[in-house]
Protein backbone atom coordinates (compact mmCIF):
# COMPACT_ATOMS: atom_id res chain seq x y z
CA UNK A 1 0.00 0.00 0.00
CA UNK A 2 1.71 2.93 -0.86
CA UNK A 3 -0.65 6.02 -1.00
CA UNK A 4 0.23 9.23 -3.41
CA UNK A 5 2.28 11.96 -2.66
CA UNK A 6 1.62 15.33 -3.53
CA UNK A 7 4.05 18.73 -3.86
CA UNK A 8 4.02 21.37 -5.65
CA UNK A 9 7.41 21.88 -5.36
CA UNK A 10 9.45 18.82 -5.97
CA UNK A 11 8.86 16.64 -8.99
CA UNK A 12 9.45 13.12 -8.54
CA UNK A 13 13.29 11.98 -8.51
CA UNK A 14 14.45 15.69 -7.61
CA UNK A 15 14.99 15.13 -3.95
CA UNK A 16 18.11 12.65 -4.17
CA UNK A 17 19.50 15.15 -6.89
CA UNK A 18 19.40 17.95 -3.88
CA UNK A 19 20.93 15.57 -1.32
CA UNK A 20 23.87 14.78 -3.37
CA UNK A 21 24.59 18.72 -3.77
CA UNK A 22 24.07 19.49 -0.12
CA UNK A 23 26.93 16.13 0.82
CA UNK A 24 29.10 18.63 -0.90
CA UNK A 25 28.26 21.36 0.99
CA UNK A 26 29.80 22.36 4.51
CA UNK A 27 27.06 23.18 7.50
CA UNK A 28 25.45 21.84 10.62
CA UNK A 29 22.65 23.72 10.48
CA UNK A 30 19.79 24.62 8.02
CA UNK A 31 16.56 27.06 7.70
CA UNK A 32 14.03 25.96 4.61
CA UNK A 33 11.19 28.56 4.35
CA UNK A 34 9.19 26.51 2.25
CA UNK A 35 9.69 23.04 3.08
CA UNK A 36 6.86 21.45 1.45
CA UNK A 37 6.03 17.58 2.29
CA UNK A 38 9.54 17.69 4.62
CA UNK A 39 11.38 14.82 2.90
CA UNK A 40 14.57 16.59 2.68
CA UNK A 41 14.70 18.16 5.97
CA UNK A 42 14.08 14.49 7.79
CA UNK A 43 17.17 12.89 5.65
CA UNK A 44 19.25 16.01 6.70
CA UNK A 45 18.19 15.19 10.76
CA UNK A 46 19.79 11.81 9.80
CA UNK A 47 23.02 13.98 8.91
CA UNK A 48 22.94 15.61 12.52
CA UNK A 49 21.89 18.94 11.01
CA UNK A 50 19.48 20.96 13.00
CA UNK A 51 16.75 21.92 10.85
CA UNK A 52 14.72 24.90 11.34
CA UNK A 53 11.71 24.41 8.75
CA UNK A 54 8.56 26.65 7.39
CA UNK A 55 5.89 26.99 5.18
CA UNK A 56 3.25 29.14 4.94
CA UNK A 57 0.81 26.24 4.09
CA UNK A 58 -0.69 24.68 7.60
CA UNK A 59 -0.67 21.54 5.87
CA UNK A 60 3.06 21.43 5.37
CA UNK A 61 3.68 23.71 8.91
CA UNK A 62 1.55 19.94 10.32
CA UNK A 63 3.89 17.69 8.27
CA UNK A 64 6.88 19.66 9.55
CA UNK A 65 6.43 19.32 13.06
CA UNK A 66 5.48 15.82 12.81
CA UNK A 67 8.29 14.64 11.21
CA UNK A 68 11.54 17.57 11.66
CA UNK A 69 10.11 19.30 15.28
CA UNK A 70 9.28 15.67 16.88
CA UNK A 71 12.44 14.21 17.76
CA UNK A 72 10.78 11.27 20.06
CA UNK A 73 6.82 11.28 20.07
CA UNK A 74 4.91 8.32 18.97
CA UNK A 75 1.19 7.41 18.68
CA UNK A 76 0.62 4.84 21.23
CA UNK A 77 -2.64 2.51 20.75
CA UNK A 78 -4.77 4.70 23.00
CA UNK A 79 -4.24 8.00 20.96
CA UNK A 80 -5.16 5.74 17.57
CA UNK A 81 -8.43 4.37 19.27
CA UNK A 82 -8.98 8.04 20.46
CA UNK A 83 -8.57 9.02 16.79
CA UNK A 84 -10.55 6.56 15.16
CA UNK A 85 -13.63 6.71 17.55
CA UNK A 86 -17.31 6.73 15.71
CA UNK A 87 -15.05 7.79 12.64
CA UNK A 88 -17.66 6.40 10.22
CA UNK A 89 -20.63 7.91 12.15
CA UNK A 90 -22.57 10.37 10.61
CA UNK A 91 -23.81 13.69 12.85
CA UNK A 92 -26.30 16.31 12.40
CA UNK A 93 -23.95 17.96 9.36
CA UNK A 94 -20.89 18.14 8.56
CA UNK A 95 -18.54 20.56 10.49
CA UNK A 96 -15.48 20.46 7.18
CA UNK A 97 -18.24 20.45 4.43
CA UNK A 98 -15.16 22.15 1.83
CA UNK A 99 -14.52 18.07 2.37
CA UNK A 100 -17.22 16.73 -0.22
CA UNK A 101 -15.05 18.20 -3.06
CA UNK A 102 -12.57 15.64 -2.63
CA UNK A 103 -14.89 13.14 -0.75
CA UNK A 104 -17.77 11.12 -1.56
CA UNK A 105 -19.93 11.17 1.67
CA UNK A 106 -18.80 8.19 3.61
CA UNK A 107 -15.18 9.19 2.96
CA UNK A 108 -15.80 13.15 4.43
CA UNK A 109 -17.57 12.32 7.33
CA UNK A 110 -14.55 9.89 8.08
CA UNK A 111 -12.57 12.92 7.39
CA UNK A 112 -14.27 15.01 9.41
CA UNK A 113 -14.46 13.10 12.28
CA UNK A 114 -11.01 12.24 12.60
CA UNK A 115 -10.50 15.77 12.18
CA UNK A 116 -12.31 16.66 15.65
CA UNK A 117 -10.62 13.52 17.25
CA UNK A 118 -7.27 14.62 16.77
CA UNK A 119 -7.83 17.61 18.78
CA UNK A 120 -8.87 15.22 21.92
CA UNK A 121 -4.79 14.57 21.83
CA UNK A 122 -3.12 16.93 24.12
CA UNK A 123 0.30 16.85 22.62
CA UNK A 124 0.87 19.14 19.92
CA UNK A 125 3.69 17.01 18.26
CA UNK A 126 1.48 13.68 18.38
CA UNK A 127 -1.52 15.33 17.31
CA UNK A 128 0.66 16.75 14.54
CA UNK A 129 1.54 12.92 13.33
CA UNK A 130 -2.24 11.96 13.73
CA UNK A 131 -2.97 14.68 11.13
CA UNK A 132 -0.02 13.40 8.66
CA UNK A 133 -1.26 10.07 8.74
CA UNK A 134 -4.67 11.12 8.40
CA UNK A 135 -2.93 13.02 5.44
CA UNK A 136 -1.30 10.14 4.10
CA UNK A 137 -5.10 8.23 4.07
CA UNK A 138 -6.33 10.84 1.77
CA UNK A 139 -3.64 10.35 -0.72
CA UNK A 140 -4.41 6.58 -0.37
CA UNK A 141 -7.91 7.40 -0.88
CA UNK A 142 -7.73 10.01 -3.92
CA UNK A 143 -5.48 7.68 -5.43
CA UNK A 144 -8.58 5.38 -6.84
CA UNK A 145 -10.78 5.78 -9.47
CA UNK A 146 -14.05 4.60 -10.31
CA UNK A 147 -12.04 1.32 -12.02
CA UNK A 148 -9.78 0.42 -9.16
CA UNK A 149 -12.45 1.76 -6.32
CA UNK A 150 -13.47 -1.80 -5.38
CA UNK A 151 -9.65 -2.23 -4.34
CA UNK A 152 -9.36 0.15 -1.85
CA UNK A 153 -9.44 -1.05 2.06
CA UNK A 154 -11.69 0.87 5.09
CA UNK A 155 -9.82 4.04 5.81
CA UNK A 156 -9.84 2.98 9.09
CA UNK A 157 -7.63 -0.09 8.45
CA UNK A 158 -5.91 2.02 6.05
CA UNK A 159 -4.73 4.54 9.10
CA UNK A 160 -4.20 1.65 11.33
CA UNK A 161 -1.57 -0.13 8.80
CA UNK A 162 -0.16 3.79 8.00
CA UNK A 163 0.32 4.14 12.07
CA UNK A 164 2.19 0.33 12.20
CA UNK A 165 4.48 1.29 9.42
CA UNK A 166 5.57 4.77 10.29
CA UNK A 167 9.00 5.18 10.84
CA UNK A 168 9.82 6.22 13.97
CA UNK A 169 10.87 10.07 14.47
CA UNK A 170 14.42 11.08 13.47
CA UNK A 171 16.68 12.24 17.13
CA UNK A 172 19.05 13.97 15.83
CA UNK A 173 19.49 15.42 19.33
CA UNK A 174 19.36 18.76 18.32
CA UNK A 175 16.44 21.07 18.77
CA UNK A 176 14.72 21.07 15.50
CA UNK A 177 11.55 23.49 14.55
CA UNK A 178 8.87 23.90 12.62
CA UNK A 179 6.82 27.43 11.94
CA UNK A 180 4.00 28.58 9.78
CA UNK A 181 4.99 31.73 8.64
CA UNK A 182 5.44 33.99 5.54
CA UNK A 183 8.72 32.95 4.28
CA UNK A 184 10.41 36.77 4.70
CA UNK A 185 9.17 36.98 8.14
CA UNK A 186 10.47 33.79 9.05
CA UNK A 187 14.28 34.35 7.60
CA UNK A 188 14.35 37.52 8.99
CA UNK A 189 14.43 36.07 12.55
CA UNK A 190 16.85 32.55 11.74
CA UNK A 191 20.18 31.58 12.47
CA UNK A 192 21.78 28.60 10.56
CA UNK A 193 25.17 27.70 8.20
CA UNK A 194 23.25 27.10 5.12
CA UNK A 195 19.99 28.84 3.73
CA UNK A 196 17.73 25.79 1.39
CA UNK A 197 15.39 27.56 -0.68
CA UNK A 198 13.59 25.38 -3.29
CA UNK A 199 11.76 27.82 -5.28
CA UNK A 200 7.96 26.74 -6.11
CA UNK A 201 6.66 27.62 -9.58
CA UNK A 202 3.71 29.83 -10.38
CA UNK A 203 0.26 28.08 -10.91
CA UNK A 204 -2.15 29.38 -13.45
CA UNK A 205 -5.37 27.79 -11.01
CA UNK A 206 -4.19 28.99 -7.43
CA UNK A 207 -3.60 27.02 -4.82
CA UNK A 208 -6.93 26.27 -3.76
CA UNK A 209 -7.21 24.24 -7.14
CA UNK A 210 -3.09 22.49 -6.21
CA UNK A 211 -3.40 18.84 -5.71
CA UNK A 212 -2.57 19.16 -1.76
CA UNK A 213 -5.38 22.19 -1.21
CA UNK A 214 -7.85 18.87 -0.26
CA UNK A 215 -5.08 18.74 2.84
CA UNK A 216 -5.01 23.02 3.80
CA UNK A 217 -8.94 22.62 4.00
CA UNK A 218 -8.79 19.41 6.08
CA UNK A 219 -6.13 20.85 8.63
CA UNK A 220 -7.91 24.01 8.70
CA UNK A 221 -11.10 22.68 9.29
CA UNK A 222 -12.81 24.54 6.77
CA UNK A 223 -12.49 26.37 3.22
CA UNK A 224 -13.53 29.82 4.06
CA UNK A 225 -9.59 31.19 4.06
CA UNK A 226 -8.43 30.69 0.11
CA UNK A 227 -9.41 34.61 -0.65
CA UNK A 228 -6.94 35.93 2.51
CA UNK A 229 -4.52 33.44 1.43
CA UNK A 230 -4.21 33.87 -2.11
CA UNK A 231 -3.98 37.98 -1.53
CA UNK A 232 -1.27 37.40 0.64
CA UNK A 233 0.94 34.97 -1.58
CA UNK A 234 -0.10 37.32 -4.64
CA UNK A 235 2.93 37.75 -6.74
CA UNK A 236 5.35 35.66 -5.06
CA UNK A 237 6.76 32.21 -6.08
CA UNK A 238 3.92 29.54 -6.54
CA UNK A 239 1.29 32.09 -6.84
CA UNK A 240 -1.30 32.24 -9.55
CA UNK A 241 -0.30 34.13 -13.05
CA UNK A 242 3.06 35.87 -11.77
CA UNK A 243 4.83 37.95 -14.00
CA UNK A 244 8.25 37.27 -14.21
CA UNK A 245 9.22 40.29 -12.92
CA UNK A 246 7.06 40.14 -9.90
CA UNK A 247 8.46 36.53 -9.58
CA UNK A 248 12.20 37.28 -9.45
CA UNK A 249 11.22 40.51 -7.06
CA UNK A 250 9.85 38.49 -4.85
CA UNK A 251 12.64 36.25 -4.81
CA UNK A 252 14.70 39.04 -3.91
CA UNK A 253 12.92 39.87 -0.96
CA UNK A 254 13.26 36.44 0.23
CA UNK A 255 16.83 36.57 -0.46
CA UNK A 256 17.03 40.38 1.02
CA UNK A 257 15.32 38.93 4.22
CA UNK A 258 18.33 35.98 4.30
CA UNK A 259 21.22 37.97 4.05
CA UNK A 260 22.46 37.84 7.45
CA UNK A 261 22.81 33.64 6.48
CA UNK A 262 26.55 32.89 5.32
CA UNK A 263 25.67 30.40 2.79
CA UNK A 264 22.89 29.68 0.15
CA UNK A 265 21.55 27.21 -1.65
CA UNK A 266 19.15 27.76 -3.73
CA UNK A 267 16.96 25.32 -5.88
CA UNK A 268 15.21 25.71 -9.09
CA UNK A 269 13.19 23.98 -11.44
CA UNK A 270 13.82 25.10 -15.05
CA UNK A 271 10.89 24.70 -17.12
CA UNK A 272 10.28 27.97 -19.57
CA UNK A 273 9.11 30.38 -16.98
CA UNK A 274 12.19 31.56 -15.23
CA UNK A 275 15.78 30.62 -17.17
CA UNK A 276 18.59 29.66 -14.43
CA UNK A 277 20.55 32.55 -15.81
CA UNK A 278 18.12 34.78 -14.78
CA UNK A 279 18.29 33.64 -11.38
CA UNK A 280 21.83 33.59 -10.99
CA UNK A 281 22.13 37.36 -11.63
CA UNK A 282 19.21 37.63 -9.51
CA UNK A 283 21.55 35.82 -6.98
CA UNK A 284 24.65 37.77 -8.29
CA UNK A 285 23.73 41.38 -7.18
CA UNK A 286 23.32 40.37 -3.70
CA UNK A 287 26.65 38.02 -3.02
CA UNK A 288 28.75 36.00 -5.10
CA UNK A 289 27.72 32.93 -7.07
CA UNK A 290 29.59 29.75 -6.16
CA UNK A 291 29.12 26.85 -8.05
CA UNK A 292 25.71 26.02 -10.38
CA UNK A 293 24.73 22.12 -10.10
CA UNK A 294 21.93 21.27 -12.75
CA UNK A 295 20.44 17.92 -14.13
CA UNK A 296 18.60 17.37 -17.29
CA UNK A 297 15.29 15.90 -16.48
CA UNK A 298 13.45 16.73 -19.36
CA UNK A 299 12.90 13.15 -20.50
CA UNK A 300 10.69 12.75 -17.59
CA UNK A 301 9.35 16.44 -16.46
CA UNK A 302 10.44 18.28 -19.40
CA UNK A 303 12.19 20.56 -17.17
CA UNK A 304 15.46 20.71 -15.82
CA UNK A 305 16.91 21.33 -12.23
CA UNK A 306 19.27 23.34 -10.70
CA UNK A 307 20.69 24.38 -7.61
CA UNK A 308 22.86 27.22 -7.10
CA UNK A 309 24.79 27.81 -4.38
CA UNK A 310 26.14 31.60 -2.97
Amino acid sequence: MTPRQHSDFLPAGWLGFELSILRRLQFRSLVNPLAGESDLDVYLKRWGVRVSANDPAQWAFTRSRARVENNSERLTEDDVETVLDDAYVPHHRLQNPGLRRWFGETDAWWFDNVRTNAEKIDSPHKRAVALHLGMLVGDYALSFDEETRELRQPLSRVFRRLWDTEAPPVDNRQRNTSANKNARDFLSREQADLLFLRLPRPTRSGARHAPWAWREVWVRGGETFWDEYELAHEGGPGARAATRRQYLRHVEEILDAASHLSAWAVAHVEDGFVSTDELVETIRQRRRVGTIYTKDFSELTGSRAAIITA
